[in-house]
């Protein structure tokens, strides 16, 4: 069904609840650990049907953030969701304490059980409250970033609609164009400071609720960290500073040169060439369809995917004015219909989101065929590598969208995604350090931040207060509306590195590789499936060393 003919309605918690009950019930009487599976798979539908209806309302929300219908049922869902949380945990808790517990997790896997136990550790009623006011700021910074209006030569646009002007190949336009988006953040810079103030409290505060020292325990478990913890973070942090940093300051002193810059400032991120970077050819639709023959010819299985992706019209790609920003994939389960918001801005980044965000909904599709739900509650590590990877998996089909310029887009990908790697560090580090002084002051918090620059990109100059006062965080979503997500795509670009010299060595036997661990879903821990399918785990000693000289070959070979 296409995504627009998708019925809507607003979930009735009170029938949910109800409906709940009567699980219960029937999963305690039931006389076999069979009869009791039974029951299981009811529960299956009776979350689809919510998670369904409140990711349309969703989704509807994102595409026009001034709709008030959806702007209405978006809160409606902040301020439910928790206690709906809290109905799900209770049913869980039966499930794990059944006396046939041994034939329920022979049929479900032991992973969703260690997440039911991690569950169970990050949630109580006691902090309901405290969760629907969680809820609300990060909707309030969501609404904030989304609602920015830029003047620019008579036109008003968004910050995802500068895009283009902050990759321009002309240093002028680049330069006033940052002047705009950085003057928006000015303008709101107190509201975005309060904001974030009162996330850090009110996320300590529901730890300490729950009996924890400070949020990072807690954000681990809400995370589902189900098989490492922060000492194996803090571990494979180290081996950033130590052995990937130097590398991409060799690879940063290249940048600079290529560009004829006497110095790199953040205002020359994400520039690759003194002529512009690379730009796909074609419209938003020929860019789609061009993605869906690639799909074609990469695999029967990304074949069908990308079919029904297309059939169903399951894309929302171009950029508007009243549209939230960023991009994603999230699931329809009743369709069992991945869905891809985007924001297209005529940049390299639309072919990202045929590549990356495709990644992502691949693995989703190939999930929904498992009747175990269970498998599909992938852990975010593992997911980013579905996506990361397949940015490198479809190189060969890039010169379909970049023409001439293909090789440029080629080299331009590699070198970003490892310059990538200190700032994604570094954002980790910034939230275990702001979560374990909950009490620090946004001046502190700023400070903070901009230290730690100087450790993980040290190459940078500072020409503008705004960045040397460490303020450019508050443009990450992530720190405001996901604690401690951020490492996960850094973990899963060291995966997708591996995939990315595997393949330029043999291409079919990488792709197995890959289509293996999608299968795998959630099925098994996170270590043991990358070692079923051949890929190293990234906290092993001297992983990062090691691909830092692989990857520094195969740039050679590109100069």
């Amino acid at each position: 069904m296409k995504f627009q003919d998708m019925p809507y309605k607003r979930v009735d918690f009170n029938e949910v609840r109800t409906k709940f009950r009567g699980l219960m019930e029937e999963f305690q009487n039931a006389k076999s650990a069979e009869e009791q599976f039974e029951v299981h798979k009811k529960y299956y539908q009776l979350i689809n049907d919510v998670e369904t209806y409140s990711t349309i309302a969703s989704i509807r929300h994102d595409v026009d953030t001034v709709d008030e219908f959806y702007r209405q049922e978006k809160d409606y869902y902040d301020a439910e969701m928790p206690a709906y949380q809290d109905m799900v945990i209770e049913y869980q808790k039966m499930l794990f304490q059944s006396p046939h517990r041994a034939y329920l997790e022979e049929k479900i896997g032991p992973v969703a059980f260690k997440s039911m136990e991690l569950a169970f550790k990050g949630f109580d009623t006691k902090i309901i409250t405290l969760m629907q006011e969680e809820n609300a700021l990060t909707t309030r910074y969501a609404n904030l970033i989304a609602g920015a209006k830029i003047e620019w030569d008579g036109e008003i646009l968004n910050l995802s609609l500068m895009t283009p002007y902050l990759r321009s190949e002309d240093q002028e336009i680049r330069k006033r164009a940052y002047e705009r988006y950085i003057a928006y953040f000015e303008s709101v810079g107190e509201e975005l400071d309060q904001i974030y103030d009162q996330l850090v409290k009110n996320r300590t505060a529901q730890a300490r609720a729950l009996g924890y020292k400070n949020y990072v325990e807690l954000g681990y478990y809400r995370m589902n960290r189900n098989s490492y913890g922060q000492e194996e973070v803090a571990r494979f942090r180290r081996q950033v500073k130590e052995d990937f940093v130097p590398f991409v300051k060799k690879v940063q002193e290249r940048r600079r040169a290529r560009l004829g810059l006497e110095k790199l400032t953040h205002k020359e991120e994400g520039i690759y060439f003194p002529q512009g970077n690379p730009k796909p050819v074609g419209t938003p639709q020929e860019i789609l369809e061009c993605g869906q023959r690639m799909y074609e010819e990469l695999s029967p299985e990304t074949k069908e995917f990308m079919d029904f992706m297309m059939e169903n019209e399951l894309f929302d790609v171009l950029g508007r004015k009243t549209k939230s920003g960023g991009g994603y994939m999230t699931y329809l389960p009743n369709y069992r219909a991945p869905f891809i918001f985007a924001n297209f801005n005529g940049t390299s980044g639309d072919v990202d989101v045929i590549t990356h965000e495709c990644g992502h909904a691949f693995q989703g599709y190939l999930a929904g065929m498992d009747p175990i739900k269970e498998h599909a509650d992938v852990t975010m590590e593992t997911a980013e590598i579905h996506s990361m990877s397949m940015e490198f998996f479809t190189n060969p089909w890039m010169k379909n969208f970049f023409g001439d310029r293909s090789e440029d887009f080629l080299k331009m990908q590699l070198e970003d995604a490892i310059i990538f790697i200190p700032y994604g560090t570094m954002v980790d580090e910034f939230q275990h350090i702001i979560y374990e002084n909950p009490d620090m002051t946004p001046k502190q918090r700023h400070e903070t931040w901009r230290r730690l620059e100087d450790e993980y990109r040290p190459y940078l100059s500072y020409e503008d207060s705004f960045f040397d006062e460490g303020k450019i965080w508050q443009k990450q979503l992530h720190i405001y509306m996901s604690p401690f997500y951020y490492i996960d795509y850094v973990l899963a670009q060291t995966c997708a590195f591996q995939y990315k010299i595997w393949m330029d060595e043999n291409y079919e036997e990488a792709w197995e590789s890959y289509l293996k661990l999608c299968r795998l879903s959630a099925s098994d821990f996170y270590g043991n499936m990358l070692k079923k399918v051949g890929v190293k785990v990234p906290f092993e000693d001297g992983i990062m060393k090691e691909i830092a000289e692989k990857l520094e070959e195969k740039l050679e070979k590109m100069i």
